[in-house]
């Protein structure tokens, strides 16, 4: 998702001038949706999600992602962006011919895109530097306030013209972007105390700006005029959404509240943004506030020995300098890679349950417990509802989606359905298995032993051990394999291009992306590993630069597109490459849909290119599609090649994995359905303050979506990002939504016949023509239908999990 072969992608000499004003007003638009600008100008692709498969994929819960939200292999939201930039207006008849986006009095100097900046910019600071690549390893704490304040000093005079509207927005935008969007990243990988208090400080200032762009009538009525005009049918289809998006997310930034009404509205919009920020950070520190330490190999045992080297690398980093994995002390941590294997593999039922109950009331007790910030958020989010006309926050939402409330519960309750007797049959699975090895808790089957006795089952039903596994999957030929699937599907090449644009973290990698003939369309980076003291869990992918005609430079067409990805893995330890879960594959698999999306879109208008402009509900269809292709026999196996030896996986293993997908596909079906259902029902029917606590409402919910209810204490909810602090809020659904649309987009390439490479060459070209190409120039729905040659069918997703032909009578 980078720019050029030569550090060239970015704007143009005058573009790169564009002070920070610029990008504050990008973070207008970012803010003004409903997502937090928790990684780029414009969320990221969200950060990890929760995701279906592992019992708490921290994964983005993603999430990326998703995402996804597969948690950790997603955990939290996998970064997505917004469904369009917020650049809202309000709804006012057009009138004036010049409009000012100044925010402050007349001594201010008003420049123009093209021009240099104004006042007197310091270019020590890496944030206002010109560079071809962010300067990601010279940004520090103290660089933010300066910078972003330096950014929201400068103004902006358009016209309700094309080229002197949405081209100059999308300029003042895009520098916007890329300077907040540096700083959220570092937070996310490189967080500290005082790069926090600086974010805190300035983003105040950055909210206020992006509410006074989005609620200027006069910008709202150059987008009408333009609309209104005699030249609007001759407007391509890209530019009509892109008013169109406008338009819309005009009256959700609040345009048309007058007076009181738009004073209300804002400090909402404010408080709104600090607590979604004070949440996320409460989950990174009461995440990395528990840490168990572990002197007795006894208590341990059943532990893998790669989960016994990362809780030996973790006790050196906290002063037990003669860890070893052998011989410990071992700290476990609520980081996904020491949690998942304590959960899967330890033996110390006690040492289970210690762990888990730890997890599930992560920041919601003492300096950390986010119960009021949740009840606030849910409040003033009905407020804000309330003032823009809508009967909940729901409907805020789905406003730039592609579902309704009414239609994301139906999909969700026929899924609930289809899912619930295959669940009920798993636990009795289990419990009958555990009865047979003799556990004590066989009739006392609780949330601890759940994942436990599932992975023997697992391995006793398929003879699959997943850390037997992971030498068949180090972290470079995972990447080898991935890059040739991408070859073959997409036409491209993946080189590396280290050394080319600055780092933040040694272990990052970055990638040049070529067409067949050669030439580079776009760039990205790649930080693998798991970073506990610093770095957020779960697995995101965010953008760093669009594709953009306006932005290009010395003399080529298009500025192309740069992305991040980032996954929270198991590092290398000793002499042993990063040796990855069946679960850490897909995920990267995932992250990599959705940089796909963004670097090989041909989309040229810089607002609907890429990610950019896609309704939210419809941008985890490439990103889940992509985990389809790791069932694949020839991708897999061309993957899986033993770390030492070489040796490729045997054929048969590939099968017991193929037979094991559909494994407890019930219970992670309703597992992700909880989490939608859930969230739908906290911006719907929920009245915050009511006789209902938010907990009574999660007991709630899981009557119907679990099979065994969470614990009374269950405080899953303070925990919740994707919902809370990265975007997804009633929209969690939308994982389940894409994964109708992925599977069955899959389902092409499995009609046309997957083992036939000449047909599934010729699919792989439709795809990228379609899916990835097109971004968000055209409605999901109809790109959908261009790709497939019809609307979408939830068969294909039943029936890869399983489920089609179980009854349905829950």
């Amino acid at each position: 998702m980078f720019r050029r072969n030569v550090p060239k992608s970015n704007p143009n000499h005058q573009q790169q001038h564009l002070n920070v004003a610029t990008l504050l007003i990008l973070l207008n638009l970012l803010m003004a949706s409903s997502y937090s600008l928790s990684s780029t100008l414009a969320v990221s692709l969200l950060r990890p999600r929760l995701r279906p498969s592992s019992l708490f994929h921290l994964r983005h819960l993603s999430s990326s992602s998703r995402n996804s939200p597969k948690l950790l292999r997603k955990s939290y939201p996998c970064p997505l962006w917004s469904s369009s930039f917020s650049f809202c207006l309000g709804s006012s008849r057009h009138r004036s011919t010049s409009i000012s986006l100044s925010s402050t009095s007349s001594s201010s100097m008003a420049t123009t895109a093209s021009s240099p900046i104004a006042a007197a910019i310091d270019k020590s600071n890496p944030l206002l530097a010109e560079f071809d690549f962010p300067p990601f390893d010279s940004v520090k704490p103290e660089h933010v306030r300066p910078g972003i304040r330096a950014v929201l000093k400068q103004l902006k005079n358009v016209e309700p013209k094309w080229e002197k509207l949405v081209d100059p927005l999308e300029k003042i935008v895009d520098k916007l972007s890329v300077v907040w969007g540096m700083v959220n990243h570092l937070k996310s990988v490189k967080d500290c105390a005082e790069l926090r208090t600086a974010i805190e400080e300035v983003q105040p200032e950055k909210v206020k700006f992006e509410l006074r762009l989005g609620q200027s009538k006069p910008l709202y009525n150059a987008f009408k005029a333009i609309q209104e005009s005699p030249d609007w049918p001759k407007l391509s289809e890209p530019r009509k959404r892109i008013v169109e998006n406008q338009l819309k997310e005009a009256v959700l930034s609040g345009v048309s509240l007058e007076d009181d009404k738009r004073d209300q509205f804002n400090k909402i919009q404010q408080e709104l943004q600090r607590l979604s920020q004070k949440f996320e950070e409460n989950v990174l520190d009461a995440t990395k506030k528990f840490e168990k330490l572990v002197t007795d190999p006894k208590e341990i045992e059943g532990l893998p020995a790669t989960a016994l080297g990362l809780a030996a690398q973790t006790a050196v980093s906290k002063g037990h300098e003669n860890a070893t994995a052998d011989n410990g002390p071992w700290i476990i941590t609520l980081d996904a890679p020491s949690f998942m294997p304590v959960m899967q593999h330890a033996q110390n039922r006690t040492l289970r349950e210690e762990v888990y109950r730890a997890y599930v009331t992560r920041a919601s007790n003492g300096d950390l417990d986010n119960t009021e910030i949740i009840n606030q958020i849910l409040k003033l989010r009905l407020e804000k509802a309330k003032l823009l006309g809508y009967n909940n926050y729901a409907e805020v939402s789905m406003a730039m989606k592609m579902a309704t409330v009414d239609k994301a519960e139906e999909l969700l309750e026929k899924l609930r359905v289809a899912s619930w007797n295959s669940a009920v049959q798993d636990l009795e699975d289990i419990k009958g298995f555990s009865k047979q090895q003799g556990a004590a808790e066989a009739d006392n089957m609780t949330h601890w032993d759940i994942s436990f006795w599932s992975e023997r089952l697992r391995e006793s039903k398929y003879d699959i051990n997943e850390e037997e596994l992971r030498p068949y999957f180090s972290l470079p030929k995972v990447m080898d394999g991935l890059f040739s699937l991408a070859k073959k599907l997409f036409g491209i090449d993946i080189e590396p291009a280290d050394g080319l644009a600055p780092m933040w973290n040694k272990d990052v990698r970055f990638y040049c992306v070529k067409d067949s003939s050669g030439s580079p369309v776009s760039y990205f980076y790649f930080d693998p590993y798991s970073r506990p003291s610093e770095k957020r869990g779960g697995a995101w992918m965010d953008e760093v630069f669009s594709r953009s005609r306006i932005l290009s430079r010395d003399g080529s067409s298009v500025r192309l597109p740069v992305a991040h990805m980032v996954c929270n893995q198991t590092p290398p330890f000793g002499d042993k490459p990063s040796l990855m879960t069946f679960r850490e594959v897909e995920t990267v698999f995932h992250e990599f849909g959705h940089a796909l999306q963004h670097m090989l879109t041909r989309q040229d208008e810089g607002l609907v290119a890429g990610i950019r402009g896609i309704e939210w509900d419809a941008v985890e269809l490439p990103s889940q599609f992509m985990e389809n292709w790791c069932y694949h026999r020839d991708t897999l196996l061309g993957i899986a090649k033993h770390y030492e030896t070489g040796e490729t996986l045997p054929e048969e293993v590939f099968k017991k994995i193929l037979a094991a997908r559909t494994f407890r596909a019930g219970s992670l079906s309703l597992r992700q359905l909880r989490f939608a259902s859930l969230d739908l029902e906290l911006h719907t029917r929920y009245i915050p303050g009511g006789s209902e606590s938010i907990y009574y409402v999660d007991q709630r919910i899981s009557k119907r979506t679990q099979v065994i209810p969470p614990l009374p204490e269950d405080r899953f909810l303070c925990g919740f990002s994707h919902i809370f602090a990265g975007g997804y809020a009633a929209g969690y659904y939308s994982y389940k939504w894409a994964e109708v649309l992925s599977a069955d987009a899959f389902s092409a390439f499995e009609d046309a016949g997957l083992d036939d490479d000449e047909a599934v060459v010729e699919t792989g070209r439709r795809f990228r023509e379609t899916i990835l190409a097109l971004g968000g120039g055209k409605a999901p729905l109809e790109v959908f239908v261009e790709f497939r040659g019809r609307e979408p069918s939830p068969e294909p997703l039943l029936r890869h999990n399983g489920l089609l032909s179980v009854p349905a009578t829950a």
